[in-house]
């Protein structure tokens, strides 16, 4: 075995232990894409040039692609997720948004649950004082 397959290999075999150790994708991508790169060589020392080809452009090529877009992808969800659902600071709100003004135990539909309890109507209509039409009662 040549110096330089040995290189190789000890090469290849550092790639793929790094790919999957690293906690950061994008790094993890890079690492892989030179994993297929080094392959590809080594299709080549071995007299293959067929598959060193093909190495280079799915594994090196398209394939790092798409784990770029789908990196891109997986951070706009996480990006639009954090955004919607705010830091548990917001969620909480100030002392004063937490005690509230008894809204929420009135039932009167000024809480958030308003329009469940537009849909169910008055409890005279869940009583059957009044005919209801909107929605099924409870």
């Amino acid at each position: 075995m040549s110096t330089l397959s040995t290189v190789l290999l000890t090469f290849l075999v550092l790639c793929a232990v790094a790919a999957c150790a690293t906690r950061n994708l994008l790094i993890s991508i890079v690492i892989f894409m030179g994993y297929s790169l080094v392959m590809s060589v080594v299709w080549l020392l071995l007299e293959s040039p067929d598959l060193a080809i093909t190495e280079a452009a799915v594994g090196a090529g398209i394939t790092s692609i798409l784990f770029f877009v789908t990196l891109k992808r997986i951070q706009q969800i996480d990006r639009r997720s954090r955004s919607r659902t705010g830091s548990a600071a917001d969620r909480r709100g100030s002392p004063a948004d937490r005690r509230g003004d008894g809204a929420e135990r009135r039932g009167d539909g000024a809480d958030r649950r308003g329009e469940v309890a537009d849909r169910r109507g008055s409890p005279a209509d869940r009583r059957g004082g009044r005919e209801h039409t909107g929605g099924t009662q409870a």
